[in-house]
């Protein structure tokens, strides 16, 4: 029971949410990224440490985990963890982990948080998401570390299939 929820509504619904955390990090430099002031600034330069950036990543999975804790089948506490590879334009970029925790049971509700890890630094985006899954999920940015120390905004995380996440990151800080 618990594995056919979590590859049916939680499935669906991990895919937009848990693959929220899932695409923003990188294994480049993020300064080719366009800025929403500047087209050419750099994510590590000083001033651009305080402008709105938006960029967009891919996430594609390499493992994913369903653990059944507690009562057998859907319960409170079973959680999902999925790790990404992340990639900007065909090219690995960095990595992303996310765990959900179910939290309620019919409706389902889960827990999910999140951390990108990019060249410059880490940051952080969590949510709580209600099953069934809307389309999308927008995912907010709780905090970073390097470049992304004083990270906020959010994530909008978006499934292109069953393991794979498209993320268009909006990061003020």
């Amino acid at each position: 029971m618990m594995q056919k929820i979590f590859k049916t509504k939680k499935g669906r619904y991990l895919s937009a949410a848990a693959g929220v955390a899932t695409a923003l990090a990188g294994g480049i430099t993020l300064a080719p990224w366009a800025s929403a002031d500047s087209p050419a600034s750099s994510v590590s330069a000083p001033a651009a440490k305080h402008r709105a950036q938006t960029f967009e990543l891919v996430g594609k999975q390499t493992s994913i985990a369903e653990i059944d804790l507690g009562q057998k089948g859907a319960s409170i506490g079973d959680e999902n963890v999925v790790h990404e590879d992340l990639y900007r334009d065909g090219k690995k970029v960095g990595d992303h982990s996310a765990i959900c925790t179910v939290t309620h049971v019919n409706p389902t509700a889960l827990q999910c948080l999140g951390t990108f890890s990019l060249p410059d630094g880490q940051f952080a985006a969590q949510a709580l998401l209600h099953l069934p899954a809307p389309s999308y999920v927008d995912v907010g940015i709780t905090g970073g570390s390097g470049a992304y120390s004083n990270a906020s905004g959010f994530v909008r995380t978006i499934p292109a299939g069953v393991t794979e996440r498209h993320f268009t990151v909006h990061m003020n800080g």
